[in-house]
């Protein structure tokens, strides 16, 4: 029989040679580090509205990961806007603090953009530690040798509209992962309630008896709203050759929701040049009665105030891309125009199965739909909602395969 002591001496044998055998692996696994590259600007929600909604698929998908924002411009009141809501954050500010998390990250994340927007970032990383990077929802109009270069050797790129992934194939991109990858502020919930309730009832607008719109230039003039940028006169030209083609349509859909429904309109900006545009493209042109109903917003504010008046609106639509992307991802409608200027961001609608919510301003044929497809929305809001739902159903989709994959990486880096 065993004595006591010769029991406890035996269990304890055993469980410390049962621990010792078990894989490292199973054993505590250290916290993976990610260096989320991001951030690109302040000067539009929509690009603020990158980082944010890449950080909650992280918090959301891999909250044991510790993550460390590398940013361009967190300016604006926009650092404090993301340690807010993502207090454990670390922002990477200044040379020497870039440098160490270079240094200590284990994986380098390349977040939403117009493209591989940090190209020699992702350079540096890949030549100066050889440890594994992948890219989150971008597009792609162009490659050369350095961006092709940087893809091949990715363990992941995921595009955010059909057109890049299909060019980044064509070109004969070799990256083992390269599938469509929704654009991270889909996944946005930031919130500034108390501004967006004091902004409305200032205003006399009722929580889901208004649309938004969002007027836009065929391009941003930057020369306006950074100081130092040059202005750019071809540009300057083509924007006052099509301002009027362009927001004509919003102004009689404008029209139309205002006369034919109980709801008002709010006039709102992505940027900080819209508000001008606002004004001077709608407001100012539409008839007395149709004024009336209104509101035109004269300050830019920031995306979690923005994000907290979409979802009290019965709708959005206009010119813009990322205000409409945050609303699908928090169940708000909205419709999506697009031009040849931009980028083929636009066509992720129909990657996420809201074509009938995209409008090329191209063609006239799409122009013509513009007024009917926002009044449908206007008066048949269950309608609308439901075909919200069946989109965010896609993206919730794909956001799971892509945190899933970037799980994967870190697993094997």
């Amino acid at each position: 029989m065993l004595t006591r002591r010769a029991f406890m001496q035996s269990t304890l044998g055993t469980a410390l040679a049962a621990a010792l055998s078990r894989p490292v692996s199973a054993q505590a696994t250290p916290q993976k580090r990610i260096l989320l590259r991001s951030s690109w600007q302040t000067v539009n929600i929509g690009d603020i509205g990158h980082t944010p909604g890449v950080l909650a698929l992280l918090e959301r998908h891999l909250p044991d990961a510790e993550v460390t924002l590398w940013p361009s411009d967190v300016g604006n009141g926009v650092a404090e806007l993301l340690q807010r809501r993502f207090p454990n954050v670390q922002i990477a500010k200044g040379q020497e603090a870039i440098a160490k998390a270079i240094a200590e990250s284990d994986f380098l994340l390349h977040g939403s953009g117009a493209s591989l927007v940090a190209t020699k970032d992702v350079k540096r990383w890949k030549e100066e530690t050889g440890k594994p990077y992948g890219i989150f929802g971008i597009t792609m109009s162009s490659l050369d040798a350095t961006t092709t270069d940087l893809i091949n050797h990715a363990k992941f790129a995921f595009f955010r509209d059909s057109v890049s992934l299909k060019l980044v194939r064509d070109h004969g991109c070799t990256c083992p992962v390269m599938e469509f990858g929704p654009d991270g502020a889909f996944a946005v919930d930031l919130r500034n309630d108390a501004a967006s309730e004091a902004f409305l009832r200032a205003n006399g607008l009722v929580e889901k008896q208004f649309l938004c719109c969002i007027p836009r230039l065929r391009y941003t003039p930057y020369w306006k709203i950074k100081p130092g940028r040059a202005f750019e006169p071809a540009k300057h030209d083509r924007n006052e050759e099509m301002k009027e083609h362009d927001h004509r349509p919003l102004r009689e859909a404008i029209a139309a929701v205002t006369r034919e429904t109980p709801l008002k309109v709010l006039l709102c900006p992505e940027d900080q040049s819209q508000m001008e545009v606002g004004r001077e493209m709608i407001y100012d042109k539409l008839p007395d009665d149709v004024r009336a109903k209104v509101v035109w917003r004269e300050t830019y504010w920031l995306t979690d105030e923005a994000l907290s008046t979409y979802v009290r609106s019965a709708g959005l639509f206009g010119l813009e891309m990322h205000s409409p992307i945050m609303c699908i991802g928090n169940g708000v409608p909205a419709l999506v125009g697009r031009f040849a200027e931009q980028t083929s961001k636009g066509f992720m609608w129909r990657d996420i199965g809201l074509g009938d919510w995209l409008f090329d301003l191209d063609q006239p044929a799409d122009v013509a739909r513009i007024v009917p497809t926002v009044l449908e929305v206007a008066k048949n809001p269950a309608a609308a909602a439901e075909k919200v739902q069946q989109a965010q159903a896609v993206v919730a989709e794909r956001q799971r395969r892509m945190t899933a994959t970037l799980r994967e990486a870190l697993a094997g880096g």
